[in-house]
Parts: C-alpha cells; structure tokens; sequence
C-alpha cells in the first residue's frame, strides 16, 4: 500500500496534465467533484465522455485520441468492464499513467498498461 500511494503523490506531483474519462455533468458524481478539485488545484484538465458536451464550463470530448496534447495522467471513472478499452485508448493516445478509482479494478487492463510502459 505505501509504495501504491507513494507512486499515486509522485504522479499527482509530476503530472499537468490530466483526462477525467468518464466525466458527468451531475455535481453528485464522484467524477465532477474530481474534474473540478484538479481544475482548481491549477492542472491542465481534459474532460471525456462521449454522452456530454461541456461540464465545468470546458468542452467534453468523445475519445481519449481526440485530445491533442501529451495527458500524463488518465484518471478513469468507468465501470472495471469498460477499463481494458480507457487502456488501450490511453496506449494509442501515449499517456503516461492511467489511474483508477476505487474499488474500480481490472488486473488484465492494469497488467497491459504496465506492459506498455504506463504507471498504473
């Protein structure tokens, strides 16, 4: 555990730039508190969902590719099925890490990630 949270600090310390996959629009979701905590801590915040167009007053994108900047962290609010396929976008999309939430896990997605160079 120590080493997961020391990896999680170094991230956050390191990181500018961040991709809230999943992103809601309901101030309710765990995502909209996150997307607009790391918006106001000062980082450079994507926001992904294909079902949204704009939260906290940014543009929503559909994909992952579709962000044309270098995403050092892709924070991932999406069920553990849907995991594996934020991966493989992640991947094509040259991310540096992909982080999950809580509870939110998939041993195959993680061990490809890693495969492929990503700090999970």
């Amino acid at each position: 555990m120590h080493d997961d949270l020391e990896l999680s600090h170094e991230l956050l310390r390191n990181a500018r730039t961040i991709a809230v996959v999943g992103i809601s629009s309901d101030p309710t979701r765990p995502s909209y508190d996150v997307a607009r905590y790391l918006i106001a801590a000062g980082y450079n915040v994507y926001l992904v969902n294909p079902t949204e167009h704009e939260v906290l007053g940014k543009p929503v994108y559909a994909r992952l590719q579709d962000v044309r900047e270098h995403i050092d962290i892709v924070d991932v609010f999406r069920r553990p099925e849907f995991i594996p396929d934020v991966v493989a976008a992640a991947i094509e999309a040259g991310a540096g890490a992909v982080w999950t939430q809580l509870e939110l896990i998939n041993e195959e997605a993680a061990a490809t990630a890693k495969a492929a160079g990503l700090a999970v």
